[in-house]
């Protein structure tokens, strides 16, 4: 993807930065050379960003070419508008407060370059405000009324930033350039932009270290450019054009807001949100499976007037799900009847409704992975070391998880792969793992996840590297359906 700076005038930027060209205003709004352009990033450094300006209409035709501009049109009328800064910046009160806290002054002026400023003890200030308002040069003002708040925040003509902020200023702009590697000699192949969400803390991953990696290289073999995110990017969102989420989702959680973001910003996104939604949910995918006949454990739906009637209808034990439960936490075994009013209370005190079936014991799982309606993996799940589950969060560090095997499509039951299919295709044409049991030669969907794992050594047993390239392909295709979804337009 090529980097363009736009600027009113050349000597407005003269800085030689490897990969990065320099074009004036007139040229970019102009000249068809420009127009015709498909993969591009347009840095906008004009001195006006005023409605109808020419700057304005540089970020304006930016996005109806479908290049991305920084800052885009939203940008910039947001920074218009205190009361849309105020809203914005209200997470960053307390990050604000313990900034500027010693200051002895009524009032202080943040210059944020690319994201950074002259003083290192800014930092974390400045990357946040950059992340809200992606604009390359920001003033910050800050009043102090009882403690320091944000007052306005407007874009830095480049011809007002002072001389001897200048080489700090070139300092900041080769180191933002050097991240947002999208094109250039040693990449010059790097068509695409692709997130990947990721928790460094989390424990239980979707993928584990290696098989990210793996992720990152079938991602650059394909063209594109690469970057694991976290949920501090969130403002970042923009600069790609695909998302994929490798961190455990749920709908009241940052993977969520992620996901509704990059989607409403025209991303490719996987997990989708409207896969998260569906799949996060056991109280939807028990109605969703049931009025599509797939076959299932016998499921009711509980409430608190019906509670009663669980022994009767399921009989005991039975297993209690909460509607958001994932990777075996939130569901439990009740074996008799003062366990099952314990459990019963504890989770309708939570929730509305809760998931109730009867247990079908059985010494594996089958999990068939599926992408864009097709089958992509098929595994057999062990239960831990002693337990009913695959994972035991109450065992010992070493049974906490029991054995996976990886196995050929042809030594899978037709029964198994075909009622994975049919409900993982109620859901969307995403990526998903169904969770089966096999009894007596029937398969019963247990549930649908939106975020299946891979790791490496496991999922990717058979097909090794190629279950990756098989992920990445599907959405470097997404991404040129959507662009030329868009041409069409």
């Amino acid at each position: 993807m090529r980097k363009i700076v736009v600027v009113d005038y050349p000597k407005d930027w003269d800085v030689a930065i490897e990969d990065v060209e320099v074009v004036d205003v007139q040229s970019y709004l102009t000249d068809t050379t420009y127009t015709d352009i498909k993969n591009a990033r347009i840095f906008n450094l004009c001195r006006s960003y005023k409605y109808q300006s020419a700057g304005y209409y540089v970020s304006l035709l930016a996005e109806a070419r479908g290049h991305k501009p920084i800052p885009s049109v939203t940008t910039m009328q947001d920074l218009k508008s205190p009361t849309i800064v105020r809203a914005i910046t209200v997470e960053l009160e307390e990050l604000i407060k313990k900034s500027l806290a010693g200051l002895k002054s009524k009032t202080f002026t943040l210059s944020i370059y690319f994201g950074q400023n002259v003083a290192v003890k800014y930092e974390k200030l400045c990357k946040q405000l950059h992340d809200l308002f992606q604009a390359p040069l920001l003033r910050a003002q800050f009043v102090y009324k009882d403690d320091w708040v944000l007052q306005s925040i407007s874009a830095i003509p480049i011809n007002e930033v002072p001389d001897h902020h200048w080489r700090y200023l070139v300092r900041f702009a080769k180191a933002y350039f050097a991240r947002h590697r999208f094109s250039g000699a040693r990449i010059t192949r790097k068509i695409y932009d692709l997130a990947i969400l990721v928790d460094p803390d989390e424990k239980e991953p979707p993928s584990d270290k290696r098989a990210i990696q793996h992720f990152m290289d079938a991602a650059d073999s394909l063209g594109f450019y690469v970057e694991l995110i976290t949920k501090d990017d969130y403002r970042r969102l923009p600069e790609f054009d695909a998302l994929f989420i490798r961190e455990t989702t749920s709908v009241n959680h940052h993977t969520y807001k992620f996901a509704r973001k990059a989607f409403a910003d025209g991303l490719v996104v996987i997990d989708d949100p409207e896969s998260i939604l569906r799949c996060t949910n056991k109280v939807y995918l028990a109605e969703l499976l049931a009025k599509a006949k797939v076959p299932t454990p016998k499921t009711m739906i509980i409430h608190k007037d019906n509670r009663n009637q669980v022994e009767q209808e399921l009989g005991l034990p039975c297993v209690l799900k909460k509607p958001d439960s994932s990777f075996s936490q939130g569901v439990v075994k009740a074996k008799t009847q003062e366990c099952l009013k314990k459990e019963l209370d504890e989770m309708l005190s939570d929730s509305e409704l809760i998931i109730g079936q009867e247990f079908t014991p059985t010494d594996f799982d089958w999990r068939i992975g599926i992408l864009d309606k097709q089958p992509l993996y098929a595994c057999k799940y062990y239960m831990a070391k002693g337990h009913w589950q695959i994972y035991n969060w109450n065992g010992k560090k070493q049974d906490t998880e029991g054995d996976a095997d990886t196995i050929p499509f042809e030594e899978v039951p037709f029964t198994v792969l075909h009622t994975a299919l049919k409900a993982a295709n109620l859901i969307g044409n995403g990526l998903y793992g169904v969770d089966l049991k096999e009894i007596d030669g029937k398969a019963y969907v247990i549930e649908v996840n939106d975020n299946p794992s891979i790791d490496s050594g496991c999922e990717d047993r058979i097909l090794k590297k190629e279950l990756y390239l098989s992920i990445l392909k599907s959405i470097k295709k997404r991404i040129d359906n959507h662009k030329n979804f868009r041409t069409d337009e």
